[in-house]
């Protein structure tokens, strides 16, 4: 349950100063709101929290919003004090420039009956504070992870500038899913702003003050960090580190003294943790860690430094499907959309742009926006008569406003979505549920309007209003004869939105660089393609194709329209449609605006498998608009293709950082984050990415990140939780679970669960899933040592898809069975392709094929060559297991010890949503057989650590081996 901060005066906080003078609640007690009060018609009261100096912060209903808040209310007779009625605002303006996952999130200011009040974010939980009292103190690991949440909230608030002053447990919450939120901005201020207090007055929690802030000298980021040194100390060690008779000498000691490292007291705190927090807690600020960032690089670095731990596999897991849901509209593989391309996601795109710390400039003195503002456009209302008006402006006004680098045009089509969700549900994207979507997906402002035509002349009118105030930012209005000349007069429309938003680009430039984009040769076309953006997002692919086909047949130079053409066949599985299409719209790219080029270019790079290109357009576009989501988005997919995943992780995380309440984002940095092998961060994104809209890839992404941690219980039951989500949830559990019982050695059980699930997938007329699990099918009996099975399920896959994956993994079927033949044919097949990926896995299978032949110089020579042109885990493997037959022992540690290290990229081979986690055990029987070979004492350790995943399976042959090895 959410706390008042600072905590109730009848349960101070550790080592805080015992309230003097009668408790808060019996000063204005009379005065305290009751349960079911209605306060300014809209916040009904449901319970007090807690009460502090300041006053009290009641649990509160939102009645208009239909949701649970926390109120903060101050206390009337303190109320008429302008500095402290100062201080009250501050805490608004300067938290509400602060958008993270792990600060508070502040709504708004209000006043009624001369109660003034501050709503923010009901947070279920409980505060480090209450956790102390309740422990004493808390585990390594806990105490770590809530660190680095904390880090992250200080993180987000020193990149707008704020610090906050007044960190202690009593401000800090951990609510029940393990979120932690930094609250209580009253007494921040901005870094070098004009902040209400000045360096001269003392003013903070004394027992966590840091030395300057103690001595009232000016402060910096830098305070904070002290300040969480001496938390997390706490939270290690259950002390403060300068212990005194009172928090007066204890605040002279820290001044004077450097603290007793945390080791010192409990031995069992990793030395490096420890140093960690000292160097938090140096005296002298340019001693400590400069930035928060600098503190979490650390700790990563320190968590990379620990081995990983293999666990014994818990007992077989039945399977069980239950009763299933209506389909819900998510796709297990990959989607394009005309717009926005997220390969490793579902087809229903809930993509948001964020405030990032924003304020309004004012209008006297236009200032160029530094931080990202999100707009969402609703829907014009049509007062001409004429249907071809229904939908269609909206879409050309966020191509115009996204001229401005800053600007993100929030998806219409996943706003209307969530309209359909609010307490009075609609179908229209009205001004008002566009403030309630805006003002619930932190949006900054909404653009409503109406088209009219009146005598002779068509006027639209358009209106920008703050999503939470619903103050007037601008008006703007425009005249046209004709309807069809409408679309060229839209950037003059938006241009006094822009200035107020604060852009200060001159309208004759923007005029300018938007002109090729507004060179619509027919309305009918646009509305066309306004229709099939509906169409696309509703999952509705071929009816999309064909409206967009409709729309460019009227329009032949509609570039958007081809885009779009080209992304509906590709999720059509008409490939080398969508790469007509897509040519067609580059061809056509001086009628797009800049940000649409480049966006469409990249696009254009990724459906032709040219990702150092893809890489470099992306980069173009971030470094043109840094604010730009789908840019750094797409980039880190397209990283990930290179297999760099580090820089697919960053860019992820870029890309969450503009759009924290969209489930995509946090889904691609969930992917990643499990594929760089760091499994807790994959859990904790797929698991918010759930919260915010649940979804097939979501519980893939969590069932692989516990699988990934050695909870192999956990992850089957997160398969089985994926089984009942829908059709498209059942294929991808199938495959999963299949994968989780390899992984274990149940063979049997494997293929049981697969040949169940292609039979569904064949009746659902899902060739292309029924292909993957007959090619896992195959993989499986090859390591029961049954070839004939395993090449009659090569066959079948193969005549279901011709996917490169797919052939692929055929091929070493057919090159265990001694059909060289037909996997030469697919080795020649990869290697004649334009994209380095295919041509990368043809080599890989002639390297197969040659070392099948006893010709090892060859063979190695080919893996070499495959992995200089793609760094490939399976490249990596292969070469292991070709040094090692070649008894270049040394050689083949290298390459074995790198899969280890790189084992979170084995998680899914191919990126698309098939679990391949399976293929990681036998790296550990290899490794054992070149230490062996090494005569290293240690090569035991790696033949165990084989048998603790499979050493329970009665049908693997390498358990066999293992345990001879071992004289077992």
């Amino acid at each position: 349950m959410l706390e008042s901060t600072p905590p109730p005066a009848h349960t101070p906080a550790p080592n805080e100063p015992k309230p003097t003078g009668p408790p808060a609640s019996r000063v204005w007690s009379g005065l305290l709101l009751q349960p079911d009060t209605l306060l300014g018609t809209r916040y009904r009261i449901v319970q007090l929290l807690g009460e502090g100096g300041m006053g009290a912060v009641y649990k509160a209903k939102d009645i208009e919003l239909d949701r649970l808040i926390a109120l903060k209310v101050i206390r009337p007779e303190l109320a008429s004090n302008p500095e402290i009625l100062q201080r009250f605002k501050q805490e608004l303006i300067l938290a509400r420039e602060v958008t993270d996952r792990n600060v508070i999130r502040i709504f708004d200011l209000g006043e009624s009956d001369g109660i003034k009040f501050i709503t923010m974010e009901f947070v279920e939980g409980e505060s480090l504070y209450q956790i102390l009292r309740r422990q004493g103190k808390l585990e390594v690991h806990e105490a770590v992870e809530i660190m680095k949440q904390m880090l992250t909230g200080l993180r987000a608030a020193h990149r707008e500038g704020v610090i906050h002053r007044d960190l202690k447990p009593g401000n800090i919450m951990r609510d029940a899913q393990g979120r932690v939120v930094i609250m209580d901005f009253g007494l921040a201020r901005s870094i070098g702003g004009d902040g209400m207090t000045r360096s001269g007055t003392m003013l903070g929690t004394m027992e966590y003050m840091s030395p300057e802030q103690a001595q009232a000298k000016e402060l910096d980021a830098r305070s904070d960090l002290f300040t969480l040194g001496l938390i997390c100390y706490e939270l290690l060690t259950g002390k403060m580190p300068y212990q005194a008779d009172s928090a007066v000498a204890s605040l002279l000691k820290r001044m004077q003294e450097r603290a007793v490292p945390a080791s010192d007291w409990d031995a069992s705190i990793p030395q490096l943790i420890s140093e960690l927090v000292s160097k938090c807690l140096e005296r002298d600020p340019t001693d400590r860690w400069q930035s928060a960032q600098q503190v979490l690089d650390r700790i990563d670095e320190i968590e990379g430094r620990r081995a990983w731990s293999i666990v014994a596999p818990p007992s077989p897991v039945s399977v069980q499907r239950g009763r299933q849901p209506e389909p819900h509209p998510t796709l297990p593989r990959p989607t394009l959309h005309k717009r926005i391309w997220l390969p490793v996601l579902a087809a229903t795109l809930v993509a948001v742009a964020v405030v990032a710390g924003w304020m309004l400039r004012a209008r006297s003195r236009p200032v160029q926006a530094e931080k990202a503002v999100s707009v969402l456009v609703a829907d014009f209302a049509n007062h001409t008569g004429d249907p071809v008006f229904d939908g269609t402006l909206e879409s050309t006004i966020d191509t115009a406003l996204e001229g401005a680098s800053f600007i993100n045009a929030y998806s219409r089509e996943s706003a209307r979505k969530l309209a359909e969700k609010l307490p009075h549900p609609s179908d229209k994207l009205d001004e008002q549920s566009a403030r309630l979507v805006a003002v619930g997906q932190s949006v900054n402002a909404v653009i409503s309007g109406d088209v009219t035509f009146r005598g002779d002349k068509y006027t639209v009118s358009a209106i920008a209003l703050d999503a939470v105030t619903g103050n007037v930012l601008a008006n703007s209005e425009i005249s046209a004869a004709n309807k069809e000349a409408i679309p060229h007069e839209i950037p003059r429309l938006v241009a006094p939105i822009r200035k107020a938003l604060g852009d200060i680009t001159p309208e004759s430039e923007q005029f300018h660089a938007l002109s090729g984009a507004f060179s619509v040769g027919s309305l009918e076309a646009m509305h066309l393609d306004a229709i099939a953006m509906q169409q696309q997002y509703a999952g509705k692919y071929q009816e999309a194709l064909e409206s967009f086909s409709k729309a460019v047949q009227i329009d032949p130079n509609f570039a958007e329209g081809y885009a779009g053409m080209a992304a509906m066949s590709e999720n059509l599985g008409k490939r080398e449609d969508a790469e007509r299409y897509i040519k067609l719209a580059m061809q056509h790219e001086d009628r797009m605006t800049e940000r649409e080029r480049s966006r469409t270019r990249g696009l254009y790079y990724a459906k032709m498998g040219d990702w150092q290109k893809c890489v470099d357009e992306y980069t173009q576009l971030v470094s043109r608009y840094p604010a730009d989501r789908v840019g750094h988005v797409n980039l880190g997919i397209c990283y990930a293709q290179l297999r760099n995943i580090p820089k697919a992780i960053e860019e992820s995380k870029r890309g969450v950082e503009l759009v924290p309440k969209g489930a995509q984002p946090r889904l691609n940095l969930a992917f990643y984050s499990s594929l760089g092998g760091d499994f807790q961060a994959g859990e904790r994104e797929a698991r918010a990415a759930l919260e915010l809209s649940p979804s097939a890839p979501g519980y893939l992404f969590v069932a692989e990140s516990q699988l990934g941690q050695g909870q192999l219980s956990q992850a089957a039951e997160t398969y089985h939780t994926l089984e009942k989500l829908d059709s498209s949830g059942a294929s991808i559990a199938s495959s999963g679970l299949a994968d989780l019982a390899a992984y274990q050695g149940r063979f049997t059980d494997a293929i049981a669960i697969l040949e169940k699930g292609a039979a569904a997938d064949l009746t659902a007329k899902d060739a292309e899933n029924a292909a993957t699990k007959y090619v896992a099918l195959g993989r499986i009996q090859l390591w029961r040592g049954e070839r004939r099975p395993a090449l009659e399920a090569a066959d079948k896959a193969f005549a279901l898809n011709q996917d490169v994956s797919v052939r692929f993994s055929a091929a070493p079927v057919y090159v265990d069975a001694k059909e060289l033949i037909k996997a030469q044919k697919l080795a020649s097949n990869l290697a004649s392709e334009l994209k380095t990926e295919p041509q990368v896995y043809g080599s890989i299978i002639e390297a197969k094929i040659a070392l099948k032949r006893g010709d090892k110089r060859a063979g190695i020579n080919k893996l070499l060559e495959a992995n200089k042109l793609l760094d490939t885990w399976i490249g990596h493997f292969e070469l292991g297991r070709a040094y090692l037959d070649a008894a270049l022992f040394v050689e083949a540690d290298s390459e074995f010890e790198r899969c280890i290290r790189r084992r979170g990229e084995v998680m899914e081979l191919f990126q698309d949503n098939v679990p391949t986690y399976a293929l990681l055990p036998p790296v550990y029987y290899y490794q054992g057989r070149v230490l062996e070979g090494l005569k290293s004492p240690g090569y035991g350790d790696s033949y165990r650590n084989y048998l603790s995943i499979r050493g329970q399976s009665t049908e693997d042959p390498l358990v066999v081996e293992a345990r001879k090895a071992l004289g077992q």
